[in-house]
């Protein structure tokens, strides 16, 4: 922030330029801001100023307004941090001037930054320049202005779709609409600003002001019809998400009571939103995934990511295949090993189809997806293997099976090689037991389908070394996903975190509730699915052999169903077949299938858990929270073992690699939103009630007893225990 700061060269053609100067991305930071208004108003009043370009230091326009101001307000509750910029700033000092503002526009201009430049008489751009305005999935909305100027300028639905989506366009499709009204390149781009702005002022450009604009409006039936379309398609797929609805109901304001109403009720509503729970969530999930980049003893170290060009994939069903695809995606050569000849055409042709699935959504290019495929060869044997940079085996769970595979590749592989396991429960220790090369073996843990999940689990032993690590983050953000490191356990961070969330459904089910109307609960919440649904999904037998594996390491806090070998024994396997607690048929939803319900009485029936032999009597809240307070304790386990660095690790992951909704901030945001007193007596009663698998953590209840966040640092105590 030191270096925050506003400058202003005049020329001797008149124009004063004003440099946004913030690094690295030129946010909009308070000083920022009050820089912006003296020197536009400084522009304004002296004589040997005519014109004014506005543009941002170091190649980039403006990234924004500065989030930590969001996270502050949040913290405090002081919305008085928020000063006026919409009116202040935009629309008194830019906008409604006497002197031509031309906003020059470099790399981006998103957010707070796009909105000045919305404000300015005219835009010139770069090529490739990225235009948009991200707000909504902060849980806000547009707040200097662009709810109404963007209508404006591109036309109302192609505005819509805009703030709805959060996506941003190009500086050249910017241009087709109407937006940016010059691209020159980048040397030029300074030169041309100043004449345009000296041409607004000569009058020999138009002087645009865009709030004032109605033209790509249309009648106003035409926007309501629009708005109503947008309304109904946001109750689909943002239900849960306030800021949708509020931005349509700006925007219309700004069409029935004019461009100067829109702003006065989007600043109001602006600052409202600020303040609500989906905003907090969803700063919180902003601000955790850009903590992931900062791993302790390993990116303060001063190392350099080596670089990774080659990888081997060991396997290629579904997990293997996915993994390739994403590398070659990012150009990334891939050697994809199997057993046999069927097998390896098997894995072949299934990375084939899922680059050709990116290319029928319109996802991928085919020209990108033919350079992709040219990346990939298929082998039967280790020969290739000396080349590789990494390895990454994505075999069976089975622990013979991957000693012997780490024994091998080992000996096949240079020192220098990675090897990597996608192991989603099994220890890395146990895994590279039979190795000397201990400091080289690493978890790289993908979530299914590999090539579109976000999270990268990347699980470090006692014994990794930090360059592996540092290695492994690289290759993550090279491929798209958001790394994660963690410590070495049964299912790692991740799964272990949510390994009671499936058991602590099968034991109300065995207490006599509706499989239908937990999992109807739990999407409701927030959730894509309940946990049957997603056990269909799965197919039974990875939760089957995953429940072995976390009964084995937690037999204190298990509990054992005989729900899914019940319905197994009865020939259903879930979507894998088209049969288990729901009917798949194609081109249909899965509809609850009736005939499970026996089934389901022969579970409760050799559990015996019910009082009495009657179900119990919950209420909608206490279903889910007896589904998922349990994983809040668990998560509390993990942080008390330090198996992830910080709290807000598991927050991310929990979104991103359990999807977990995002606008309630991950897994432990939530916890404290409710509060940690609550979590911890909810547990103890049912502890009391129905056993150890409630059994509220040691962590859980001191941070409950002393009214400390379970967000909060771990003590020094808990420090000195981490698995990190």
């Amino acid at each position: 922030m030191a270096d925050a700061r506003v400058t202003m060269e005049v020329g001797n053609d008149a124009v004063a330029i004003i440099t946004i100067c913030n690094p690295p991305v030129n946010a909009l930071a308070i000083p920022i801001i009050e820089g912006l208004r003296e020197k536009l108003t400084e522009a304004m009043t002296r004589d040997d100023v005519k014109a004014v370009v506005l543009t941002g230091n170091d190649g980039k326009f403006s990234g924004g307004f500065d989030i930590n101001v969001f996270e502050r307000i949040q913290k405090t509750g002081d919305i008085s941090i928020l000063r006026d910029v919409s009116v202040d700033l935009v629309v008194n000092v830019i906008e409604d001037v006497k002197k031509p503002v031309v906003a020059a526009i470099e790399g981006l201009a998103l957010g707070g930054g796009f909105e000045l430049t919305m404000g300015c008489h005219a835009r010139i751009a770069v090529p490739n320049v990225q235009l948009g305005l991200p707000e909504l999935s902060l849980g806000i909305i547009p707040g200097f202005g662009g709810t109404q100027r963007l209508p404006r300028l591109v036309g109302l639905s192609k505005a819509v779709d805009m703030m709805l989506s959060s996506r941003s366009i190009t500086s050249e499709e910017g241009k087709k609409h109407g937006l940016i009204d010059a691209i020159v390149p980048s040397h030029e781009l300074l030169k041309a600003s100043r004449k345009w702005a000296l041409d607004i002022a000569g009058r020999g450009k138009p002087w645009i002001r865009s709030l004032h604009r109605t033209d790509k409006l249309g009648s106003l039936s035409e926007a309501r019809d629009t708005l109503k379309m947008a309304r109904q398609q946001a109750k689909l797929t943002s239900k849960d998400m306030p800021q949708h609805h509020a931005c349509l109901d700006v925007i219309e304001e700004g069409l029935i009571h004019g461009g100067y109403n829109g702003v006065l009720k989007e600043a109001k509503i602006f600052k409202e939103l600020v303040l609500s729970d989906t905003s907090k969530g969803l700063v919180n999930v902003f601000f955790a995934q850009r903590a992931t980049t900062k791993v302790p003893n390993v990116t303060d170290l001063g190392l350099k990511p080596r670089p990774i060009k080659k990888v081997a994939v060991i396997g290629g069903g579904l997990m293997g295949s996915g993994i390739a695809t994403a590398l070659i995606l990012s150009n990334i050569y891939v050697v994809l090993k199997e057993i046999n000849s069927e097998y390896l055409l098997k894995g072949i042709k299934a990375i084939e189809a899922n680059v050709r699935s990116l290319v029928a959504r319109k996802k991928l290019s085919q020209d990108r997806a033919d350079k992709a495929l040219l990346m990939l060869k298929g082998v039967l044997d280790y020969s290739e293997f000396k080349d590789m940079d990494m390895v990454i085996e994505a075999v069976i769970e089975n622990v013979p099976l991957k000693q012997k595979l780490f024994s091998e590749i080992e000996k096949a592989c240079s020192p220098h090689c990675i090897l990597a396991s996608n192991t989603s429960t099994i220890d890395l220790n146990l895994i590279g037991e039979k190795t000397r090369s201990q400091d080289r073996i690493v978890g790289a843990h993908f979530f299914s389908p590999a090539h579109v999940m976000p999270l990268l689990e990347i699980v470090r032993t006692n014994k990794t070394s930090p360059q592996v690590i540092l290695d492994l983050m690289t290759v993550g953000k090279i491929i798209k996903k958001v790394p994660v490191v963690v410590g070495n356990c049964t299912g790692f961070a991740v799964n272990r975190t949510f390994f009671p969330y499936s058991q602590g459904a099968h034991i109300l089910v065995n207490l006599g509730v509706d499989v239908f109307r937990i999992d109807q609960l739990i999407s409701n919440f927030g959730l894509p699915m309940g946990p049957f649904q997603l056990q269909d999904l799965a197919g039974y037998g990875v939760y089957v052999a995953t429940s072995k594996e976390f009964s084995s390491s937690f037999a204190d806090r298990t509990f054992q169903s005989p729900l899914l070998e019940l319905l197994m024994k009865n020939g259903r396997n879930g979507k894998n077949n088209g049969t288990g607690y729901y009917i798949y048929e194609k081109g249909s939803k899965p509809k609850p299938d009736p005939s499970v319900l026996p089934i389901i009485e022969e579970s409760r029936r050799l559990t015996n858990i019910m009082h009495g032999g009657k179900p119990i009597s919950v209420t909608d809240q206490e279903i889910v929270e007896m589904i998922l307070f349990p994983v809040v304790n668990e998560a509390c386990r993990v942080l008390d073992e330090g198996v992830v660095v910080r709290a807000s690790d598991l927050d991310i992951a929990s979104v991103l690699g359990m999807s977990f909704p995002s606008y309630r901030g991950g897994i432990v945001f939530w916890a404290d939103t409710i509060g940690a007193d609550h979590v911890y007596r909810s547990l103890k009663k049912w502890s009391e009630q129905y056993g150890n698998f409630y059994k509220p953590s040691r962590f859980l209840e001191e941070r409950a007893t002393r009214g400390i966040p379970l967000s909060a640092p771990a003590s020094e105590i808990s420090a000195s225990r981490s698995c990190l």
